[in-house]
């Protein structure tokens, strides 16, 4: 038997046992974890009772269906094994598994993929045809998104391990990459490519709703010689950290953004204002990238402003696979410090209540078995 965090209802997670993971697959690999980071997403549901009114909405119509398919048709109804986001240790490889060596410490993307089918190969790895039964594949959404439990975990099986596990960078402390399986992954694709394509542009962050990917999304774009970026959110936490990182960070209510004049924009305040916002502060030719959850089937797009600027809209699931090796590098290159946006780093023992906390960014530890 092993042990697993679950998600119970509003405010209230356990551990719970569980049949220990085993090799059911030659690919397959027995990864357990020793550090893990929640997920902004993960916060909807344990920070809001929003199971019933979810059902409701879909029932109704202003929810949009996909929703059921990726959540179930009670959206977040618990129990279910939680967290998405983790460091690892490998205990155990199928005999097909030759890339990656028992004890080596290595990161598993949120979302399960082959790495073989068409759209892995086009780097659409979070929608892999292989694994995805429904609209996702992937870890700690419960039984409609697959059989994968939750990494908060004692260990976890990993498929396609040859593929699906990426190693840490000798050097590089695993609490600095622990939000790599997904948040910073995100935070990486809304900002690196779209600055690449506008070398020294600028940049506007939205923050506040995906707390962490805004404030990782910031940092990455100083990081990237944009020109300037801007960070807005009413909290003085955030912005502080977001200015530790070299930006400029405002309160939301600034209103030096609506001139439509920055290259790339996060929309990270996960709301249907934030995101009308955001498509109006795009310069001519610009990008913006959402990043947060939008469910309902009403949200209005300034089709009209994006007509008239040529601005491009981006949003979707992180394919977090398909930028690892580019962001791990690049972190052990820089010493990017991505651990600044952690708020709380509690003991594996105590992730229950530590999950929960009202805070930017949780992450757990424990001892990992190999020194």
């Amino acid at each position: 038997m092993t042990w697993e965090l679950r998600f119970e209802r509003h405010g209230k997670l356990s551990w719970r046992e569980r049949d220990a993971p085993v090799i059911e697959s030659p690919g397959d690999a027995i990864v357990r974890p020793f550090v893990a980071g929640r997920c902004d997403g993960d916060t909807l549901p344990i920070h809001r009772p929003v199971s019933r009114a979810m059902q409701a909405g879909l029932a109704l119509g202003v929810i949009d269906p996909v929703v059921a398919c990726i959540c179930g048709s009670v959206p977040f109804k618990g129990p279910f094994p939680i967290g998405h986001e983790c460091v690892g240790e490998v205990v155990a490889v199928g005999p097909e598994v030759r890339r990656v060596r028992i004890g080596q410490r290595v990161i598993v993307p949120w979302a399960v993929s082959c790495g073989s089918c068409e759209r892995c190969s086009r780097g659409l790895t979070s929608k892999c045809s292989t694994a995805a039964r429904g609209e996702l594949a992937a870890f700690g959404f419960g039984s409609a998104s697959g059989p994968w439990g939750g990494m908060i975990s004692d260990e976890i099986r990993v498929p396609f391990a040859e593929h699906m596990l990426v190693p840490v960078p000798p050097g590089v402390p695993p609490l600095r990459v622990a939000s790599a399986s997904d948040n910073l992954a995100d935070a990486w694709r809304a900002v690196v490519p779209p600055l690449a394509e506008r070398e020294g542009g600028s940049v506007l962050v939205l923050g506040g709703g995906a707390k962490s990917i805004g404030l990782l999304a910031a940092g990455l774009a100083v990081a990237h010689g944009a020109s300037a970026v801007d960070y807005l959110d009413d909290d003085a936490g955030r912005r502080e950290i977001a200015e530790s990182f070299g930006a400029r960070a405002c309160p939301a209510g600034r209103r030096g953004g609506e001139h439509g004049g920055y290259d790339v924009v996060i929309e990270a305040t996960s709301g249907a204002a934030g995101l009308r916002r955001a498509l109006r502060s795009v310069a001519p030719g610009g990008v913006c990238t959402a990043v947060g959850y939008y469910v309902a089937t009403g949200t209005r797009v300034p089709l009209m402003r994006m007509y008239a600027t040529d601005a491009t809209l981006r949003l979707g699931v992180s394919h977090a696979r398909a930028f690892l090796p580019e962001m791990l590098d690049f972190v052990a290159r820089t010493g990017f410090p991505a651990e600044r946006v952690t708020t709380l780093t509690a003991d594996w023992g105590d992730a229950p209540a530590a999950y929960t906390a009202k805070t930017t960014k949780v992450v757990l530890r424990r001892d990992p078995l190999a020194s």
